[in-house]
């Protein structure tokens, strides 16, 4: 039977730093080779089960980010939802401050800005701590953070509100550190050698007992397999009362640095009490979930994308983020007036003003766009058309004053049903008097030249001059 990976339940379904996990003792470099892990950056490494998206680059490339960055662009709209913003294969894309030392390398695209330094601890990685924690105590009502931010396009997603720290309780004898602390109690192995052993006191001579000793004793089992020696090195053991199981921190800390939403998580995986790697380990970093990585908020993220992407995959990402609802024109056209003299400016309103939040599909909105710099006027993507029975239809691309509409065609894969649905919808234009063109992905990849000809002729046709 095939063995199962090897994996310690504190690294388990985490990303973390090999360098660390190695010196704690929780893996060796050898079982680092083994399918249990994916190597995704120099000394970055993460548990194989993981997904491999452009979520999970992020989380690598977040041990390395400084105080006061965060990611930004393409790889921030990802976190909020537009899953096509980014892939794995992608780079990873950051806003740092000059002063930070971050530099552009293998996966990693760096975007220096003019934010204020950070004096606090970055905000992306999460402490591991391996000690037990009680039932955690309901979180008071959050408050609401100061309104007055450094940096005004950089306004933190995270700025709404706060939630204050949760630090576990004593459990038995032994105090719970709080997060990030290392315990500076003796190791119990070395208590119980500060004194000597009764039956140390008895070997004077041969005594009846002896044929008891044979077997170890309780106490000596517990030293029959002592902790890895770079665990022990690294700090401290917990001590007594304590049973060795990684708890789950619930730990939320808001900081507002420079406009940048930075959110600590702290999150453990359940050992057990038997396991040395838990038991003996001292905290370890690692990334935090997706939801706390530090980014800059929607309204940036877009105005960063369409100053460092090509235009037409720039405008597919603001139409999706228009569409969800996390920003819309009047924030857009805010930032872009803020930063109208920045390099990318113009480019970043030139963008704005060709999306549209009625784009279901990356491809349709560069469908449109490609139609718009063909020459051609500018569609309105799903327009509203009320036909005489009361039906109401959504053609994907239309010119209204000209009852003309183009249908992308994408998905040739679809079933016999919504096939059907389609094409009985589209047939409903036509009755009506609309003139209704097919776009299939084929040609939009490999014909688009004579697919613009034929939507030309069909605007002419309904009086259309250039």
């Amino acid at each position: 039977m095939p063995r199962h990976p090897d994996r310690p339940s504190a690294l388990a379904w985490q990303v973390f730093r090999a360098s660390e996990a190695i010196r704690l003792g929780l893996v060796t470099a050898h079982k680092l080779r083994s399918s249990a892990w994916v190597n995704l950056r120099r000394d970055i490494y993460a548990d194989s089960r993981l997904d491999l998206d452009h979520t999970l680059a992020c989380r690598a490339a977040s041990l390395q980010l400084p105080p006061g960055s965060a990611l930004a662009g393409p790889s921030a709209a990802l976190l909020y939802g537009v899953e096509h913003a980014a892939e794995f294969s992608d780079e990873v894309h950051v806003a740092s401050p000059r002063t930070a030392g971050l530099r552009s390398q293998r996966g990693l695209r760096v975007h220096l800005t003019d934010l204020r330094p950070s004096t606090s601890p970055p905000a992306a990685t999460a402490l591991l701590t391996p000690v037990p924690l009680p039932a955690p105590d309901p979180l008071p009502a959050p408050a609401p953070l100061s309104p007055d931010v450094p940096l005004s396009p950089h306004v933190p997603l995270s700025a709404h509100s706060s939630l204050p720290t949760r630090s576990p309780a004593a459990i038995g004898a032994a105090p719970s550190p709080a997060p990030g602390a290392i315990r500076t109690a003796p190791q119990p192995r070395d208590a119980s050698r500060s004194t000597p052993q009764p039956r140390d006191t008895t070997r004077t001579g041969p005594q009846p007992c002896d044929t008891t000793r044979t077997p170890p004793q309780p106490c000596d089992t517990t030293r029959s397999a002592p902790p890895p020696r770079d665990a022990a090195r690294t700090g401290p053991q917990i001590g007594q009362g304590a049973v060795g199981v990684a708890g789950v921190v619930d730990v939320v800390d808001v900081v507002d640095v420079a406009g940048v939403a930075g959110t600590t998580g702290v999150a453990g995986a359940a050992g057990r009490p038997e396991d040395p790697t838990v038991a003996g380990a001292a905290p370890i970093a690692v990334a935090a979930a997706a939801w706390a990585l530090p980014r800059t908020d929607p309204a940036t993220a877009a105005w960063e994308t369409a100053v460092w992407l090509e235009p037409l995959r720039a405008v597919g990402i603001v139409d999706s983020l228009l569409r969800m609802g996390l920003t819309n024109r009047d924030s857009l056209t805010a930032i872009g007036v803020r930063n109208a003299d920045r390099p990318g400016g113009r480019r970043a309103r030139w963008v704005f003003g060709l999306a549209d939040p009625g784009a279901q599909s990356p491809p349709e909105s560069e469908l449109r766009v490609r139609l718009v710099l063909a020459g051609l006027p500018r569609p309105v993507a799903r327009h509203p058309v009320r036909l005489a029975s009361g039906l109401v239809l959504h053609p994907g691309l239309a010119w209204p004053e000209f009852r003309v509409a183009v249908e992308y065609d994408g998905n040739s894969q679809a079933n016999a049903e919504q096939l059907h649905r389609d094409r009985w919808r589209l047939n409903q234009l036509v009755c009506a008097g609309w003139i209704v063109l097919h776009a299939p992905g084929r040609r939009l990849r490999h014909d688009f030249p004579a697919l613009t000809r034929e939507v030309h002729a069909a605007l002419a046709a309904r009086g259309w001059r250039r």
